[in-house]
């Protein structure tokens, strides 16, 4: 009787987890499902896509629309396209998120191993940050810029994201940080490590996980930012304002196929992030949810 009951669990089983795959892949369909539709649509001649079934596969396959989405699409007067931009967000998007990270590794470290009157007080302000929207700063932000001569350059994207991260990073590292044996901490301490020696011999290296967590939110919160560099881009604008250039640009026929490539291009980074780091992202946010 043992042996038949295991039998018809492992049958149960087996039903159940191809039941889950099945409901799973569907899900999957569903959300590729305008993706598919942008990258088939994006391959085609414009004439296929007026006068055919955008869910249809591409009779005459063409890179044309990419190239002009790139590099010699109207954007504007002058035809730039796309690339010249897509070097303004890298140029943005690295410092801002190396910066970033760098301070919420500190802040957390400082909040959690270096405790001092006030310091909940200070963390709930930061915490608070988080919770602002872009709009109320947008203002304040821009006279500041201006002020210290940053106004219309990457600089100045730079340290606007720098300021609006810091305190999703602190909150990150916090979280981790407090799970971490203050007792190697006043060890090290006792041996005579002052505060920089202990946080890049012993609490930087075990910091993988969270600073993962950081540089993909950062990085795909930063990248597809469309307010800030609208507002304070200038002569720099990042390559999502180019995108909506680009479409906007269009007079008479709207080239859709030449707004597709240039959508999945301005979205190619983050994809490539999330599938080189993405299943790190969960690991990193779980390694600190639980305390001892």
């Amino acid at each position: 009787m043992s042996g038949v009951s295991q039998d018809t669990a492992v049958r149960t089983s087996a039903v159940t987890r191809t039941f889950i795959y099945v409901v799973l892949l569907l899900f999957a369909l569903f959300y590729l499902l305008p993706f598919f539709v942008m990258l088939v649509n994006s391959l085609k001649p414009l004439s296929e896509i007026t006068g055919g079934n955008m869910m249809a596969l591409p009779q005459e396959w063409t890179i044309a629309p990419w190239l002009s989405a790139w590099s010699t699409a109207q954007i504007g007067v002058e035809p730039t396209g796309l690339k010249p931009y897509f070097m303004n967000s890298i140029l943005m998007v690295v410092p801002a998120v190396a910066i970033s990270t760098v301070f919420g590794a500190l802040n957390g470290y400082v909040l959690t191993k270096w405790r001092f009157r006030g310091d909940s007080i200070l963390f709930g302000l930061m915490l608070f940050s988080c919770f602002i929207p872009f709009q109320i700063v947008l203002i304040p932000m821009a006279m500041v810029l201006g002020k210290i001569g940053l106004a219309g350059s990457v600089s100045g994207l730079v340290l606007v994201h720098v300021v609006y991260g810091i305190g999703f990073t602190t909150l990150y590292f916090r979280n981790y940080y407090a799970s971490f044996p203050t007792e190697l901490v006043r060890a090290a301490m006792i041996d005579g490590a002052g505060f920089f020696r202990i946080f890049w011999r012993i609490m930087l290296p075990v910091s993988g996980p969270i600073a993962v967590v950081s540089v993909i939110w950062q990085f795909t919160n930063i990248w597809n930012d469309f307010l800030f560099g609208a507002s304070f881009g200038g002569q720099s604008q990042p390559m999502t304002v180019a995108l909506n250039n680009l479409v906007q640009s269009s007079t008479g026929v709207k080239e859709y196929n030449v707004h597709f490539a240039g959508a999945i291009l301005a979205a190619l980074p983050t994809l490539f992030v999330y599938i080189v780091a993405g299943r790190y992202f969960v690991r990193g946010l779980m390694a600190g949810s639980v305390k001892g």
